[in-house]
């Protein structure tokens, strides 16, 4: 965080103990564009892009002639952005700020990418940092930007994915279970009744397969409570959930512990 971001952006921050959805999801979409774009020599260096960006920009409506240079900048323009910063908020800005809490809500690994194929992305240092809460400006639109060209390929088994990683970073959801998420070699739930609570899924990033103790296991890189960490998970676990009251016949198919793999597939 920032040393300079404004106190209501720092309460806010301190206050979350986990980033939210579309956070957790940029900050992923970020980093499979700074490795896959290293891997393919068009950054020279490793280079760090901007997860807020994307977070402000994924799914966002273009409104009608609206392009990302189509006003000139003046010093008005800059003053109403102090003077709405430091107003009360207006009725129309709380509907507004309900809006996109609903568009922040939806947002995926794959939305963030392709807002970053069809806008460009800036580097971490030319945006606000991740989690910021105060309104983006209009002069925004001048910072710098990355072009970039590419589709996203969505994968729904895991031997598919294994294939494609020899070429691309990968991106899929974790099932994360607590407390199991925090120790060892991560299989998922454990077998006694009531010990493991179901998080939800959580957005990571595929470093590399490997065996472990005479397990398949797969390197994963995760957000979680606002840390990043590298941690092992096993590929042969399987999950099997019931419905309520145990109703057998509504025992959903096993799964494993990473799901819905996102390949970023970046042009030179």
């Amino acid at each position: 965080m920032s040393h300079e971001c404004h106190p209501d952006c720092q309460r806010s921050m301190a206050s979350k103990e986990e980033h939210d959805s579309a956070e957790r999801a940029a900050t992923v979409a970020a980093n499979l564009i700074s490795a896959t774009r290293h891997a393919l020599k068009l950054d020279p260096e490793m280079t760090e892009y901007s997860a807020q960006f994307l977070v402000d920009n994924a799914l966002l409506e273009e409104k009608p002639g609206q392009s990302p240079h189509s006003f000139t900048l003046t010093v008005e323009d800059c003053l109403e952005y102090l003077v709405n910063m430091a107003s009360p908020k207006t009725e129309a800005e709380l509907e507004e700020m309900e809006k996109q809490q609903k568009r922040r809500a939806k947002i995926t690994v794959k939305d963030c990418l392709e807002c970053a194929f069809k806008e460009g992305i800036p580097k971490r240092e030319s945006w606000a940092h991740l989690g910021c809460v105060s309104p983006v400006p209009a002069f925004a639109s001048f910072m710098p930007r990355v072009p970039m060209k590419g589709k996203v390929i969505e994968v729904k088994k895991l031997e598919d994915a294994i294939k494609l990683m020899k070429r691309h970073p990968i991106a899929a959801k974790l099932l994360v279970f607590s407390p199991e998420i925090d120790h060892g070699v991560y299989v998922g739930p454990s077998g006694a009744v009531g010990e493991s609570r179901y998080v939800g899924l959580r957005d990571v990033i595929l470093c590399g397969e490997e065996k472990f103790e005479g397990d398949d296991v797969m390197n994963v890189q995760i957000c979680y409570k606002k840390r990043t960490s590298i941690f092992k998970v096993s590929l042969t676990r399987m999950v099997t959930t019931l419905a309520d009251e145990g109703d057998e016949s509504q025992t959903i198919e096993p799964l494993g512990l990473l799901v819905d793999f996102v390949v970023p597939c970046i042009f030179k």
